[in-house]
């Protein structure tokens, strides 16, 4: 015992600690740093061209801060650009982008998570066919049916309207936010749910009063998902809207690839970053939810 106190060394046991520099952790931070650097590089070049006149601009220097900030090309992009006869920058694309965005992510989601919840504790006939039409959906090309949509939207009046590209993004969310609330609906203990039907919970009383509140990991997943490809999505936008109801990605293009004049990389930088910035706030904002819910509504089921 008295060897032991006077010794402590000579008892110690388990593996000795690592090196903090040892070969191998100098190979996985630097190959992390520089896969850093070629992601962040291009959005530096961007951040800083944005707060560059055009005669700073035209030395060349790309990588260089701004010698004269100036707030000039984010004013611009936002209220001033061009596109054809109308020069109110993105302000009405973004406009058009949030009525858009919130109605499609509300609607999607209310839907799929009624769904999940359907297909995961509420066994019905026919329901594992539903479940593996769902499946196909989420990887049907969206070129496929871009022709067949146009003529729905024409039928039933909504070709060029907001509420048209609403429902298009509702039905093509569906599938895959469907597979994941029903994931997450299986990975939840199901003596929660039989509890609740032997106190007579229903339905409609066992979705809002259990699921729904203990689903709030998979609902942030499903938002950032739906936020990044509905604010994200051109395709969509410039089909089955027309110039008063396009949507910011479709004014961004019309500002970037504007032949009127000289070429204003400043502006269309700043433009750039403005498209991109809601969707990168929401995710700063949720990212420890996110994955989280991906992690639990993934891999189960």
């Amino acid at each position: 015992m008295a060897d032991t106190i006077l010794n402590p060394v000579a008892e110690a046991r388990g593996p000795r600690p690592k090196k903090a520099f040892s070969r191998a952790n100098i190979f996985i931070y630097g190959t992390l740093l520089l896969v850093s650097v070629y992601y962040l590089l291009p959005l530096y070049v961007m951040i800083v061209t944005s707060f560059k006149g055009m005669p700073e601009i035209r030395l060349g220097n790309v990588f260089g801060p701004p010698l004269e900030p100036t707030f000039q090309p984010w004013v611009k992009a936002w209220a001033e650009a061009c596109t054809g006869i109308n020069c109110d920058g993105l302000s009405r694309g973004f406009s058009n982008s949030v009525k858009i965005l919130i109605p499609s992510v509300t609607l999607s989601i209310l839907i799929a998570s009624v769904n999940g919840y359907a297909l995961a504790n509420w066994k019905f006939k026919g329901s594992e066919t539903f479940f593996t039409i769902l499946i196909i959906g989420a990887f049907i090309p969206y070129q496929t049916m871009l022709y067949p949509i146009v003529i729905m939207l024409r039928e039933i009046k909504l070709m060029g309207s907001i509420w048209g590209l609403v429902l298009v993004h509702t039905v093509f969310g569906m599938p895959i936010l469907t597979l994941l609330f029903r994931n997450y609906f299986t990975s939840i203990p199901d003596e929660l749910f039989k509890a609740a039907r032997v106190d007579g919970a229903g339905f409609w009383g066992i979705y809002f009063k259990i699921m729904l509140p203990m689903s709030l990991p998979i609902i942030v997943v499903a938002i950032i998902l739906q936020v990044t490809g509905i604010w994200n999505d051109f395709l969509f936008g410039v089909i089955y809207t027309k110039p008063d109801t396009y949507p910011m990605t479709v004014q961004l293009n019309n500002i970037v690839n504007s032949v009127q004049g000289v070429k204003e990389y400043n502006v269309n930088m700043a433009a750039t970053l403005l498209t991109g910035l809601v969707p990168l706030v929401i995710y700063f904002i949720s990212g420890k939810l996110f994955v989280r819910g991906i992690a639990a509504g993934a891999v189960k089921g």
